[in-house]
């Protein structure tokens, strides 16, 4: 079964992001694209996830819990979780890792907190464009039983494993990554043949709805699932 995706999407908590990235508009994008599967992963946090997975539901879109996390290494990295509960107990984890700097919504954005109807309920106070204090093996350790963590936009010049390590780490858990939006596959793997034996993912990591992903990358699946697509995430290298 051919399931539409894009597995890195963030909301308007990540400050990056803009206000109009709510869980509504974001469901609502996506399903008018045709989208089948998406994750929103935001900077640290997973705040938002919750309101928009059950929003999703309603509408038929898959929802996998998600963040985007930086490493002391200045890495970023994709985080899925089984479940809700495997992803709020790491975000309790994580978030005792970053430093407590207060945002300043002026300069780095808002870190909007929302519910089903787009109301706000909060407004993440320390800002979450950060480092933690677990570097790269920890987070792997971390997400081992919780889910699949996959290095994100490995083909950019920063924050990604290659432009910040020059290597993907070998260890255990290490099966998929991520390329963005603006290379081609076959080419990536042509500049870069030792990376074929991974799962390449590709999304859009939109930060403004026109720019979440078209119906355009596929995973086969035998079934529209959480567990469907890490198993076939783990199922590389």
């Amino acid at each position: 079964m051919k399931l539409y995706y894009d597995l890195h999407i963030h909301s308007a908590l990540s400050p990056c992001a803009s206000d109009d990235m709510t869980p509504n508009n974001i469901v609502n994008m996506c399903v008018l694209k045709g989208l089948d599967i998406i994750a929103v992963t935001d900077h640290n946090s997973a705040r938002n996830v919750e309101a928009i997975a059950n929003l999703g539901e309603r509408k038929g879109l898959l929802v996998v819990p998600g963040m985007e996390v930086q490493t002391k290494e200045e890495v970023h990295v994709l985080c899925y979780f089984h479940t809700l509960d495997h992803c709020y107990d790491f975000q309790a984890k994580w978030e005792e890792s970053l430093p407590k700097v207060k945002n300043r919504p002026e300069y780095f954005g808002n870190q909007l907190v929302m519910d089903e109807d787009d109301e706000l309920v909060s407004e993440y106070p320390y800002l979450l464009l950060t480092s933690s204090s677990f570097g790269v093996e920890d987070l792997f350790r971390l997400m081992k039983h919780r889910g699949i963590a996959v290095f994100a936009h490995v083909d950019r010049s920063s924050f990604s494993v290659l432009s910040n390590l020059g290597f993907i780490p070998e260890m255990d858990g290490v099966n998929a990554l991520e390329i963005s939006n603006a290379v081609n596959p076959e080419q990536f793997l042509m500049k870069h043949p030792a990376l074929a034996s991974y799962c390449i993912l590709q999304s859009s990591d939109a930060h403004y709805l026109g720019d979440i992903m078209e119906r355009v990358n596929y995973v086969d699946l035998s079934s529209p699932s959480v567990e469907e697509l890490l198993n076939h995430l783990s199922g590389f290298a």
